[in-house]
């Protein structure tokens, strides 16, 4: 059931991404957080404090090729998973991403459920071909 929540989730997600178009322009994304090769990209997560915050929160995620330029990627969905621990149920807090005014730069708001270490599960789909990487990040 987890699975097909999280399968219906990335595919609403990608619809509402993939409906919006793109733009052109730069935006600020603000400071690193993480950043990880997906495909033959690299996936960064960023916020203007640089710090990725538990409950309502507004960060950006950008894809760059290996000179750092951004790059369209078409649809795109994060997911932030949390496996089960002692009596606590496994959690899947999905973000909305919407497009920038920069192609390959998304706005995301998430409500992380709780603070400490979530695996980030990040895909496309689009322009760019395909691809998924997942990594850890710390919600403070």
């Amino acid at each position: 059931m987890s699975k097909f929540i999280l399968a219906s989730s990335l595919f609403a997600v990608l619809l509402i991404v993939a409906a919006c178009g793109s733009k052109t322009s730069s935006v600020d994304t603000g400071k690193v957080i993480k950043s990880a090769p997906i495909g033959n990209l690299t996936v960064s997560l960023s916020s203007p404090s640089g710090q990725l915050k538990h409950g309502g929160d507004d960060f950006f995620v950008a894809f760059k090729d290996s000179s750092g330029k951004p790059v369209d990627v078409g649809a795109a969905a994060l997911t932030f998973h949390m496996p089960q621990m002692a009596s606590m149920p496994a959690m899947n807090d999905s973000a909305t991403l919407t497009t920038t005014d920069t192609p390959g730069v998304y706005r995301a708001k998430a409500n992380i459920e709780t603070a400490g270490e979530w695996q980030t599960q990040v895909s496309y789909e689009g322009p760019a071909g395909k691809g998924q990487t997942s990594f850890s990040v710390t919600a403070q």
